[in-house]
């Protein structure tokens, strides 16, 4: 643990000690610049203590890294996608090599367990393969013929975007939205979340020093209503993807409409488990257990609601409670940690009113409740609530922490209303050894993406976005290429159709 903190504080170090004035700048054109904004402080949120300051990007600023990405865009969109492959793959490289220091770092950063970060890593390097190997087809169409013409598609990149990303796991969910756009032929400009900016800085200098031309890829810092407003309204954006709060993104929705900007928004989730009676229920408690309480709870796929038939209610909600108490909670760096620290004490405090609320809403706390007594950062203990309904705020709110509420049902057509009376819809998981009603409640679902007996396992060739307030447009394989490409229709004429005369 000693070693992989001085290699995440040393990392750390370098990068607020890459500009005179000790905060963590921009990096655009090719090259790190010094911040000259306002500072904000970064937490170590397993301590409580200030990590450094990153600088809130000038308009000044902010405009230099976007004249960057469209100066950079027209010899990027034109390089052969086979040499944007070859430099992609190596970027994958890199990350590969430098996995334990860009999880050391994250774990500081963002207070995400090491037992997650490593193989994060190393999901942000497969990010970058996957897409860096689709790069030679992006611009593949299809072949539409008729009776007398024959229609072709083809695609091209849309141009400089904007992607910003969240505080959860940072460094995974950049290389998500960025590898796609960099195999697509467009440039970017990335604002990580204020609150976990350093892993993400990795990303940007790892590009570069694979080979990324200057401009192709940009990264500045700053807070949402400054920064990421200013580049979300750009006119020279031509598309902003965005992962973060649904609240958020309609207001990104909002600063991007004068412009007419494409959108692809991840946004919140209120998940629901769905136990069935007939269900294997020692994986359905493994599988709930680790969709609430991995990653701190801080997942926009977290099974946040767990119901059950009410046969096995109480007995599945006893055996959920003694996992929850008996879970490692403490130093992300600990290979034996399960659970870490909250992000920010702004977050800490949004978690904890939710005790408060599910007490006065008569739901009983069953595990935790309570902070992580004696502890210096922003630890919080993992929490169920039981004897709840779906008509509570603790039902139907996103709270985004390691907070699970148990719901009663009755029968098949209760579990799925249920599971629909909520605003989010992103993913849903179903148990039962019944095939019928596997396929049944998945159809009837209004989410996303369906998992059956099974946990979150992403699939990258697979569409990843939800319905309703969860998002709009969807991730993985052909999906990323539609958002980030124009696609083109040609018609040929085979010279055997009529064209009407006029004015003869």
């Amino acid at each position: 643990m000693g070693s992989k903190r001085e290699l995440a504080l040393g990392m750390v170090g370098r990068l607020n000690g890459s500009s005179d004035s000790g905060a963590l700048g921009h990096f655009y054109g090719g090259k790190s610049i010094e911040g000259s904004g306002t500072r904000f402080e970064v937490f170590d949120p397993s301590t409580g203590a200030v990590l450094g300051q990153a600088c809130d990007a000038t308009e000044a600023e902010l405009g230099a890294a976007v004249s960057s990405a469209a100066d950079a865009f027209g010899d990027w969109s034109r390089t052969a996608p086979q040499i944007r492959r070859q430099i992609l793959n190596k970027v994958a490289d890199l990350i590969v090599a430098r996995a334990d220091e860009i999880a050391a770092v994250e774990c500081i950063d963002s207070g995400q367990c090491w037992r997650f970060m490593s193989k994060a890593a190393l999901r942000g390097a497969e990010n970058f393969r996957f897409f860096a190997d689709r790069a030679p087809s992006a611009a593949d169409g299809l072949a539409l013929p008729s009776a007398d013409h024959v229609n072709f598609t083809t695609r091209k990149a849309i141009g400089p975007v904007a992607v910003i990303t969240p505080w959860n796991t940072p460094f995974m969910l950049s290389t998500w939205k960025i590898a796609p756009a960099l195999a697509a032929g467009c440039t970017v400009v990335h604002k990580p979340a204020e609150w976990s900016p350093y892993s993400a800085r990795l990303l940007v200098e790892i590009a570069h020093e694979a080979g990324l031309p200057a401009g192709v890829f940009n990264a500045v810092n700053g807070l949402g209503e400054t920064t990421g407003k200013r580049l979300t309204e750009h006119p020279a954006i031509k598309a902003v993807a965005f992962v973060g709060e649904s609240s958020t993104g309609s207001a990104i929705m909002r600063q991007g409409s004068q412009t007419l900007k494409r959108v692809h928004f991840e946004l919140g989730g209120k998940n629901p488990v769905i136990v069935f009676d007939d269900a294997d229920l020692d994986l359905a408690v493994d599988a709930a257990v680790f969709m609430i309480y991995s990653l701190n709870g801080q997942r926009c796929t977290s099974s946040s609601r767990l119901l059950v038939q009410r046969s096995i209610y109480d007995s599945f909600v006893e055996k959920v409670a003694e996992r929850a108490a008996n879970l490692k909670v403490g130093d992300p760096l600990d290979p034996a940690t399960e659970v870490g620290p909250l992000i920010h004490p702004r977050h800490f405090a949004k978690v904890q009113s939710y005790m408060d609320i599910a007490r006065s809403e008569g739901a009983r706390i069953a595990a935790g409740g309570e902070p992580v007594e004696g502890a210096s950062g922003f630890f919080f203990q993992p929490t169920l609530f039981a004897n709840a309904e779906q008509s509570m705020r603790i039902a139907k709110e996103e709270i985004f922490g390691p907070v699970l509420t148990a719901i009663p049902f009755d029968d098949e057509a209760d579990a799925i209303a249920k599971a629909n009376d909520v605003e989010y819809g992103l993913a849903g998981y179903v148990w039962t050894s019944d095939v019928g009603r596997a396929l049944r409640v998945s159809d009837a679902l209004d989410v996303g993406m369906v998992w059956v007996n099974s946990e979150n396992v992403r699939h990258l060739p697979t569409p990843f976005g939800g319905t309703k307030a969860s998002g709009i447009g969807r991730d993985g394989g052909d999906w990323s290429f539609d958002f980030y490409m124009e696609t083109k229709n040609v018609a040929l004429a085979r010279g055997t159709h009529t064209i009407q005369r006029l004015g003869v």
